[in-house]
């Protein structure tokens, strides 16, 4: 079976090499999109997040990966968690659009958190339940065939898709007092067969994810601080991964930063990442950040983008925000 898409060769072969350089650095794969500002969308990684801040959050994010090739990840990410009963519990929701090729996931996750004071902070307990639609276009018009479909019963036809539900489990701890933050996650534990295969083929499965989030700030004087975080990822099968950040801010109004991502196909790691981030005013605060590729795939695309905007809903009189930790 042999599938390219419906423009002229260079892109065809561009989109091939980049696949197969793709492939054959990452597989077996993380199978949830990754996102350079994860210390702004640590929803997504940790239902014990939810609640951590004294007022509601609504945070969005557009991830564009690899610019310049057809068919690349693209990602959206829409969240929302509010504390409830004194903030003794977290709620929250998101809904994450993720695609690549002609094939698409939306998820739906809804978000409880239990949340225990603790001398100088809280801990959080999450519970995560969530449904995901999976989709594949066969009928697009990029993609055509050197044997036509209906003669290669392996190339499917049409559109298809399949539904998910699964659910996780994390925790989190915040220390108010002193501004750091650790916690760890799996969120979505069961292995479901995601293959789309008529014959009742087991060939694809979620696989489980488990993350770990830590992060600290110092402040020389009241006007810097210096913020490290780090968030370690493991996917059985998979190389392990790692995303090392330090972000400066000034006044806590100005940010700015670097991230190291390991992994990648040349020894050099996957990508160093440029974030820009600017709290415009109580209530909103911006980011965006360009990673710069370390791999050979880098060399047939533009970079990646990513862009935050955070609203905080009527923060309480006297909240300092934490905006490079996230709460």
């Amino acid at each position: 079976m042999v599938l390219f898409t419906q423009t002229d060769w260079p892109s065809k072969t561009t989109l091939c090499l980049a696949l197969a350089l793709c492939c054959a650095a990452t597989l077996p794969a993380q199978q949830e999109p990754q996102y350079t500002q994860f210390m702004f969308n640590k929803l997504s990684f940790n239902p014990g997040y939810a609640g951590s801040f004294a007022s509601p959050v609504l945070t969005t994010i557009y991830r564009g990966q690899w610019f310049g090739i057809e068919g690349a990840p693209n990602s959206q990410v829409l969240s929302y968690h509010q504390p409830l009963l004194n903030e003794r519990l977290g709620v929250g929701a998101s809904l994450t659009r993720a695609s690549v090729g002609i094939t698409r996931a939306l998820t739906v996750d809804l978000v409880y958190c239990y949340r225990i004071p603790m001398r100088r902070g809280h801990l959080g307990i999450g519970l995560q339940p969530s449904v995901r639609n999976f989709w594949q276009n066969w009928n697009d018009e990029r993609l055509y065939s050197a044997t036509p479909s209906t003669i290669d019963v392996a190339i499917p036809a049409g559109i298809r898709s399949k539904w998910i539900v699964n659910f996780g489990f994390g925790f989190y701890y915040s220390n108010d007092q002193r501004g750091w933050y650790v916690g760890a996650a799996v969120p979505r534990f069961l292995q479901n067969n995601i293959d789309f295969s008529e014959f009742g083929a087991d060939l694809s499965r979620e696989e489980r994810h488990f993350n770990a989030m830590g992060g600290m700030t110092f402040r020389p004087n009241d006007d810097w601080e210096v913020i490290p975080q780090m968030l370690l990822r493991y996917v059985p099968n998979a190389p392990f991964d790692a995303e090392i950040n330090v972000m400066t801010g000034l006044k806590r109004k100005f940010y700015g930063g670097l991230t190291y991502r390991t992994g990648g196909d040349t020894g050099y790691g996957e990508s160093v990442d440029v974030l820009a981030g600017l709290q415009a005013t109580k209530h909103l605060f911006f980011c965006i950040s360009y990673d710069i590729g370390l791999t050979r795939l880098h060399r047939l695309g533009n970079g990646t983008l990513e862009a935050t905007v955070r609203l905080w809903i009527n923060p309480p009189e006297g909240t300092i925000i934490d905006t490079g930790l996230g709460f």
